[in-house]
């Protein structure tokens, strides 16, 4: 195939090693593609707030796909590029549904400010002082970019089956977490869709796009992109889904692949 025009990759459990790291190699790949003008985007179901220390990690540069599609961030200029959120009322109409048909669910928000939970939202969980905590209809807002939803008792794919029976018309979910943790954006927002409009903002085709990714939520992205792998380390869907396969993230697979697509053995080989 000839050499793609952008590359699409996930974090957690695709470029990042499993210490959360990007490798001295990995680093030295993405300052190759940035001196050749390929754009790299980082494709995350994680939000701008827990990205903060990955910016210098992956060089300063490249456009940052955060909260699975919900924000579009310019990692040079430090400033959201694009919010797609979802409506307040919607996120109250998610809550009500789930709590009926799946009592002691709990929610936590998303939002382009910052992080907003419930009580009962993963209460163990030590957080941050100023983190506004109340009942889901007093701490939703018109900033909404993930509406997270929780279950102590259920295991994470039946408890993501059954949202996604209950409020697929109103959100888009996901996850890729192994705890039950179901992750929603704004019907029909992905990491794929916002990936499609940011491509077409910089003029690159479909078919010049190379990406990686490792669970569920990556489906969307290796869907849309011309050219699709999953990690080795992938979730089964993923591998089923994706074109081909790349080496274990413990193991540089994202950079071991575009050092081959793009030749950049020097780079590779460096100490």
């Amino acid at each position: 195939m000839s050499a793609p025009r952008l590359v699409a990759t996930d974090l957690d459990g695709t470029l990042l090693n499993a210490s959360g790291e990007v490798t001295a190699r990995t680093r030295r790949v993405l300052d190759a593609l940035d001196a050749h003008g390929i754009p790299v985007v980082f494709t995350t179901g994680r939000p701008v707030r827990w990205m903060e220390h990955l910016w210098a990690e992956v060089g300063g540069h490249g456009l940052a796909i955060c909260s699975n599609g919900g924000i579009v961030y310019d990692v040079a200029a430090d400033r959201v590029r694009h919010a797609l959120t979802i409506d307040p009322d919607t996120c109250v109409e998610v809550g009500r549904r789930l709590r009926r048909a799946l009592p002691g669910t709990s929610f936590a928000l998303e939002r382009t400010g910052g992080f907003a939970r419930e009580e009962q939202f993963m209460p163990r969980l030590a957080q941050p002082d100023g983190i506004p905590v109340g009942p889901l209809d007093r701490i939703v807002d018109h900033t909404v970019v993930k509406l997270l939803a929780r279950h102590e008792e259920l295991g994470p794919e039946p408890f993501w089956e059954a949202a996604e029976e209950q409020v697929g018309d109103l959100v888009t979910t996901t996850w890729s977490s192994t705890g039950t943790l179901v992750e929603m954006s704004a019907r029909g927002v992905t990491k794929g869709s916002t990936l499609a409009r940011l491509c077409a903002e910089l003029g690159v085709a479909r078919d010049e796009v190379i990406a990686f990714g490792d669970m569920p939520n990556d489906l969307p992205l290796l869907s849309w992109a011309g050219t699709s792998y999953a990690m080795e380390n992938a979730h089964p869907e993923v591998r089923r889904t994706a074109g081909l396969v790349a080496p274990h993230h413990d193991d540089d697979g994202v950079a071991r692949v575009l050092v081959d697509v793009f030749g950049l053995t020097d780079v590779w080989d460096a100490r």
